[in-house]
């Protein structure tokens, strides 16, 4: 039986907004840099394709930390944010763009496979027919990118979910303001007693995981449907 806290369900309803925020904020710069991997004409590929699957192998707080140089009061853009009156560290915002960087380079790598399964013949068949390339890329990449999409959307919103390191480094963990799931779970287990509290969260948070996986499953089998 689960235990949870008020503040457990204010970890809860923070994590679903931070994930959902993520995934909105990395799914066009996700579908860009994935369209530029497959269809530009780039002298340095390789070194964009790197430079997008870098938080992949880098530790999580190093990306924070880099962030939060970045992002900071006397960061280059923080501090131009600052006169604008915009601040992205230590609130949910903070949040939010630690996730997506970590998150993008899955949804990159998902729709670029998507990408690359489309036949050629279709883009040379639409340029013949007069089309220029938004057109081409609006009425058949994209329609034919959206199982990728959605495959994309769903791992990175899942990894936001589960986002730790770059999370307590950008945005700190604040309860009711930036502590996620993960953030509780680790308060749980640096205080004597809190065993209860961080298995409730763990399995609260396996059966999120678990959910969102299965709704990837159930959007892509009714797409299929619809396009038989």
């Amino acid at each position: 039986m689960l235990i949870l806290s008020p503040t457990d369900y204010q970890a809860l309803w923070l994590s679903a907004k931070v994930a959902s925020a993520a995934t909105l904020v990395a799914l066009p710069v996700g579908f860009g840099l994935a369209w530029l991997l497959v269809f530009g004409r780039l002298r340095f590929k390789a070194l964009l394709d790197g430079l997008i699957n870098l938080p992949l192998v880098l530790p999580p707080v190093v990306v924070g930390y880099l962030l939060l140089l970045l992002l900071g009061r006397q960061g280059p853009l923080g501090g131009l944010l600052q006169k604008f009156g915009i601040q992205l560290i230590f609130n949910w915002k903070g949040a939010v763009i630690a996730c997506a960087v970590i998150g993008l380079p899955l949804m990159v790598r998902s729709i670029r496979l998507g990408m690359e399964q489309i036949d050629p013949q279709l883009l040379h068949a639409s340029r013949t027919l007069g089309a220029g390339w938004f057109d081409c890329l609006r009425t058949v990449v994209l329609p034919l990118s959206i199982p990728a999409l959605i495959t994309g959307s769903t791992l990175c919103f899942a990894r936001s979910l589960g986002e730790f390191g770059a999370t307590i480094i950008l945005a700190g963990n604040i309860p009711g303001v930036t502590q996620t799931i993960p953030l509780a779970i680790y308060d749980y287990t640096s205080t004597p007693g809190g065993e209860a509290g961080a298995l409730s969260l763990c399995l609260l948070s396996i059966g999120l995981s678990y959910l969102v996986l299965m709704l990837n499953t159930l959007l892509l089998k009714r797409f299929q449907r619809n396009q038989a």
